[in-house]
């Protein structure tokens, strides 16, 4: 398994490259996605994908969803500048499992990219519980995101970092084999988990 860090500027994959090594994790930097299936081939499947989907001015869901289909059990982790204001919206239904600015802090970045490299976030091991199974805090989420709440929204309430929900969401939906919000609430309402 590897990572991949898309992004059009050499500056930004070199960045996020030297973090992911100060991590112990080295990552493959690649310009654009085309260069991902050739990428896969030569590095391993990605078990985690860093991308700046708009860096080309393309349609970011549009790259972000053809990634998720090349590659349906990686996570995909948007670090961008957009300032779009529904551009996290599209980019998590594209099936991006995080949205974070590159004007936050190095430490806020690292912490988010470890949480989807931790042994217990790993696509195989997800899926191995049962709905019914859920911990309390995922219960809390499911009640949250069936009221609608964004992800600020929750923090707020949980008293947690957006970025820590991000990663809970993640957790959640593939615990639940959902790839949005309106599945997860949708799949907690049909199953009587809420």
């Amino acid at each position: 398994m590897s990572i991949f860090v898309i992004d059009e500027h050499p500056l930004m994959r070199e960045a996020i490259a030297a973090l992911l090594a100060r991590m112990g994790r080295p990552a493959v930097e690649l310009g654009n996605i085309a260069a991902a299936a050739e990428a896969a081939q030569a590095h391993g499947t990605p078990e985690l994908i860093c991308i700046e989907p708009g860096a080309a001015n393309l349609d970011g869901a549009s790259v972000i969803g053809q990634l998720h289909n090349q590659f349906p059990d990686a996570a995909i982790v948007v670090l961008t500048a957009s300032t779009a204001p529904d551009a996290e919206s599209r980019a998590l239904e594209a099936g991006a499992q995080a949205f974070l600015h590159k004007s936050a802090k190095s430490a806020d970045i690292a912490h988010a990219l470890q949480a989807f490299l931790a042994k217990g976030a790993t696509p195989d091991n997800a899926n191995a519980a049962m709905p019914e199974k859920l911990s309390k805090r995922q219960k809390q989420l499911l009640n949250l995101l069936d009221k609608g709440m964004s992800n600020r929204d929750i923090a707020e309430s949980l008293q947690i970092s957006e970025h820590t929900v991000k990663v809970h969401l993640w957790r959640l939906f593939r615990r639940l084999n959902v790839k949005s919000r309106s599945q997860a609430s949708h799949l907690a309402r049909t199953q009587g988990l809420l």
